[in-house]
C-alpha cells in the first residue's frame, strides 16, 4: 500500500559537524558522506549506511523532506537517491511539487496565519527590544513566515526562553531551542498540515515520520508511525506519544537508526498496535 515517509532533516537525518556526536574512539567512527556545502564549506553530513538506507527508501515510499528551513537553504542539500518529488519548507508554509512552490497551498497558509496570530512585526520588534546584544549574534525572518535568533548558547539566560515563549504563546506564537537557535513560529505553521495535505494528494495509507525538535511535535503526531533521535528539544523535554518510538542513539548515528527503521516499516507496511515506551 501507498507509504509516505516526512523526516524532519536538521540533526534528525542531516547533521552538523557540531552535531555529529562522535564519541566512540576514532577507529570506529562511521564514514560520512557530505550532503550539504555552503560557501565553499562542507556544511552537513549522514553515515555512508544512512545514505544507502535513503536509496532504497526511494523503492519503498513517498520520501518527502519536511524541514524549518527556507527554499534556499533547503536548495543546498543534495540527498542520496532521486529528487523528491515532495518537499516541505519554512515549517509547512511552502510545499514544494517538482522544486516549485504550490502557490494555493502557500495562499491557504497565509490566510491561516492572518486570521489566526498576531502580526510578524510585532514578533520581530519584541525580539528586538528583548533580546540582549550580549549573547544575540543574529537576527533574521525566514520567508516572510516566521522569525529566529542565532546565539551564545552559554550566555544566554536559562528564563530568557521561557519567558518569550509566555508572551509569544499569548499571540498565537510558538517558541522552539534548537542548538544555538531560538525559532519563533506561528502555531498554525505546521509541519504537519503540510503533510496531510500531501498524504491526501498521494493517496497514502501508511504515514512515517521523525523529528527532534517542538517543531516537529506536530508532525510525529499527523504520522501513523514516528522515531524521535536520543538528542534533540523533545529528548530532553521526556516528550512522548503513544505511537512514537524514542531510539537510544544520539547525533549521526540516530539519523542512521532512524531511516532504517523507516525502511523497514515501509517494506513492512504494517503499523504494530503500539510501540514500546
Amino acid at each position: 500500500m501507498p507509504v509516505l515517509v516526512a523526516s524532519d532533516l536538521d540533526r534528525t537525518l542531516i547533521y552538523s559537524e557540531g552535531a555529529l556526536a562522535l564519541t566512540m574512539p576514532d577507529a570506529r567512527a562511521p564514514r560520512l558522506l557530505c550532503v550539504e556545502v555552503h560557501e565553499s564549506r562542507p556544511l552537513s553530513f549522514m553515515t555512508e549506511t544512512a545514505a544507502a538506507l535513503l536509496t532504497e527508501l526511494a523503492d519503498a515510499a513517498v520520501f518527502v523532506p519536511t524541514t524549518t528551513r527556507t527554499r534556499t537553504q533547503y536548495g543546498r542539500i543534495n540527498l542520496p537517491g532521486p529528487p523528491a518529488r515532495y518537499a516541505i519548507c519554512a515549517n509547512g508554509g511552502h510545499l514544494l511539487v517538482d522544486g516549485v512552490t504550490d502557490r494555493d497551498w502557500h495562499a491557504s497558509v497565509l490566510a491561516r496565519l492572518a486570521d489566526e496570530c498576531a502580526p510578524l512585526a510585532e514578533i520581530t520588534d519584541h525580539l528586538r527590544r528583548a533580546s540582549d546584544p550580549v549573547w544575540l549574534r543574529k537576527q533574521r525572518v525566514a520567508e516572510d513566515l516566521f522569525a529566529y535568533l542565532v546565539v551564545e548558547r552559554e550566555l544566554l539566560p536559562e528564563e530568557w526562553v521561557g519567558e518569550l515563549a509566555e508572551w509569544a504563546g499569548e499571540r498565537g506564537w510558538t517558541v522552539s531551542l534548537q542548538g544555538r537557535k531560538i525559532y519563533a513560529v506561528p502555531q498554525p505553521l505546521t509541519k504537519g498540515a503540510a503533510v496531510r495535505e500531501v498524504a491526501r494528494r498521494t493517496g497514502a495509507e501508511l504515514t512515517l515520520a521523525a523529528g527532534d525538535s517542538h517543531l516537529d511535535a506536530d508532525l510525529l503526531l499527523a504520522a501513523d508511525r514516528g522515531w524521535r533521535p536520543g538528542h534533540g528539544e523533545l529528548a530532553d523535554s521526556g516528550w512522548a506519544a503513544p505511537m512514537v518510538g524514542a531510539v537510544a542513539e544520539r547525533g549521526v548515528l540516530a539519523g542512521e537508526r532512524i531511516t532504517r527503521e523507516f525502511l523497514r516499516v515501509a517494506r513492512g507496511a504494517v503499523v504494530p498496535a503500539r510501540l514500546p515506551a
